[in-house]
């Protein structure tokens, strides 16, 4: 196998010169495009032919994939410098510009939901074949559509309204840098480098890390809280007040596609197992000789020794290695993000923290930013994001409509990759160092689960306290109570950790994103369990469910496999293995 080295991305593929000839042709070619969509307009009717429908489509389709690889390049450029100033003025243009095209192209959209008969439309969507779910959810959401001058107003002020709110929040954020002073040295962090200190082996040097991170968000914690104040106003004024929505997160359920009582259960089970966490937690301070945890320390590595390093060609191998062995297929999947140079794994000032996957079309092989330093859990992050790449190649044959699937099952390969990836490290390794693993696992699960979901559980808070009049105080009193319930006793919190929330950007990018990695992460470990019973004759089934991406509502598609997401008993089953997981440490140390 070929070497890997850290690097950045190559985004030739998609635009090779933002101010070259050709760069402008792209846009012109997309411009005539809709002219010419726009002329379909007077031609739509009940009795529309299926042919003229469906040809209307296709050019909708091919409309939407070229301003994705335009709009596309100019927002992972963004994320790889967010302090550029001609790149933040592309990513604006390129919004300003998708505003007008959904504008332009709205009409077609609102005379699907709500123009057309029940009779007609059924007959369009019996020849739908795959697109048969994605135009019926389109006419579930007509409940809560305007009218097309409302919509594209709405449209064309999110240019400087939420989105432009998030921007700022990024740009803001993702200058900061962190002054830290450890054992007479001082030095200056990126937010990427300091999360590297909240999980030193030395408890000092993980609060000194916490707190210059907190100190520095709780500085500006006014402009960030006006920021995420107005995000929440901006979602119950559009969506409460002017569509109709029942609440906030029914907002995020419906565009999920999945029923408010599926979220509900899930949240229900994860409020009633925060026991297994709160476990674990002493466990860890057992092993970590401490009476009790603090909230520092819950990250803290349980060995004294330094933490193992990879080198950037070993966690590569390493990932790629536990994927083949699960399917080739996927495997294959995996490399070619990698053999196409899709990766940016380098740690820069002014990159975008953290990590994600992005598909821009179907017949691109997807991009991954990653902020790789070498860690055990950097080589899950990326085995976790590639788990989403595989995801997005494995439905590549589906309509640019259809090929994501919605976010609750888009978190389901990713985390199944880091599974598999736990499975492989656990099974080369001595009993002490399993123990390390097997605390890190329930750490990562912990921050994927019961995190993620009690992340979900103040935002219900904060979007109601908001709505009410709540100040910035009141926010974080709110974010600590939440807290609390969360840890109980296990866990001593203290009063800094209450402006934690403004640290965490789903909270402003995407509201009420966070329990689709509680979904994900428990229906994984349901799918995982299912595996270690059937072997690898599993993995055709498996592959099946990724490549549906986004053709079916989640709970039609997992049910085909006994799988019934709305039962509080399903969740419960990923709540058994983590507990199980809890009693093997036990035992280790009894």
């Amino acid at each position: 196998m070929r070497s890997f080295k850290p690097g950045k991305w190559n985004l030739n593929e998609l635009v090779t010169d933002p101010d070259s000839k050709a760069f402008r042709n792209k846009l012109l070619d997309i411009e005539s495009k809709v002219k010419t969509f726009e002329k379909n307009k007077s031609v739509l009717s009940s009795n529309i032919s299926d042919k003229k429908f469906f040809s209307m489509l296709h050019s909708l389709e091919e409309i939407i994939e070229k301003f994705s690889i335009v709009s596309g390049y100019a927002s992972l450029e963004y994320s790889s410098d967010t302090q550029s100033d001609k790149i933040t003025s592309l990513l604006t243009r390129m919004r300003k510009m998708g505003a007008e095209i959904d504008n332009r192209t709205l009409f077609f959209d609102q005379w699907w939901k709500k123009q057309i008969d029940e009779k007609n439309a059924h007959r369009l969507m019996q020849n739908a074949g795959e697109l048969r779910e994605f135009l019926k959810h389109k006419r579930t959401l007509a409940k809560y559509s305007l009218s097309e001058p409302e919509e594209k107003i709405i449209n064309t002020l999110d240019v400087t309204g939420h989105s432009a709110l998030v921007k700022l929040y990024d740009k803001i954020t993702n200058a900061f840098q962190f002054t830290v002073k450890i054992d007479g040295k001082t030095r200056t962090y990126t937010r990427e480098e300091l999360t590297q200190l909240v999980r030193s082996p030395k408890p000092r040097t993980r609060e000194i890390a916490y707190k210059s991170l907190l100190s520095t968000f709780d500085k500006n914690k006014g402009v960030l809280g006006e920021i995420y104040q107005n995000i929440v106003l901006n979602w119950k004024d559009e969506c409460i007040q002017i569509r109709g929505y029942s609440s906030p997160i029914s907002v995020r359920n419906i565009g999920n596609d999945v029923d408010d009582k599926t979220v509900e259960s899930l949240i229900s089970v994860c409020r009633n197992n925060a026991d297994i966490f709160r476990k674990f937690f002493s466990l860890k301070a057992r092993l970590l000789k401490v009476k009790k945890l603090r909230r520092y320390d819950l990250y803290a590595p349980i060995q004294k020794k330094e933490e193992k390093r990879y080198t950037y060609d070993n966690a590569v191998k390493l990932v790629l290695q536990t994927l083949y062995s699960f399917s080739p297929s996927l495997g294959e999947f995996a490399k070619r993000v990698f053999v196409e140079n899709h990766v940016d794994s380098q740690i820069r000032l002014g990159k975008r923290s953290g990590a994600f996957c992005s598909t821009i079309t179907p017949k691109i092989t997807p991009y991954v930013l990653l902020n790789f330093k070498g860690r055990t859990n950097d080589v899950f992050t990326m085995a976790h994001e590639l788990g989403h790449a595989i995801h997005s190649i494995s439905a590549s044959d589906k309509s640019i409509f259809i090929q994501e699937a919605p976010l609750p099952l888009a978190e389901t390969a990713s985390t199944f990759s880091e599974m598999l990836l736990f499975d492989k490290i656990l099974s080369q390794v001595s009993e002490e160092e399993q123990q390390s693993i097997l605390v890190d696992h329930i750490d990562d699960l912990y921050a994927t689960v019961g995190r993620q979901a009690y992340f979900t559980v103040f935002e219900i808070d904060a979007h109601k306290k908001i709505g009410d009049g709540a100040t910035v105080q009141d926010i974080s009193d709110q974010y600590l109570t939440t807290l609390k319930e969360q840890f109980g006793s296990s866990i001593t919190i203290s009063p800094d950790f209450a402006i934690e929330w403004t640290c965490i950007p789903h909270f402003f990018h995407s509201p009420f994103y966070c329990y689709s990695y509680s979904f994900g992460n428990l229906l994984s470990l349901s799918l995982f369990q299912q595996y270690q019973k059937e072997g690898k004759s599993f993995a055709p089934t498996y592959v099946k469910i990724l490549s549906a991406g986004g053709s079916k509502k989640p709970e039609g598609l997992l049910e085909e496999y006994g799988v019934d997401i709305t039962s509080e008993k399903f969740w419960q089953k990923g709540f058994d293995y983590i507990k199980s997981q809890t009693r093997r440490l036990e035992k280790v140390l009894n």
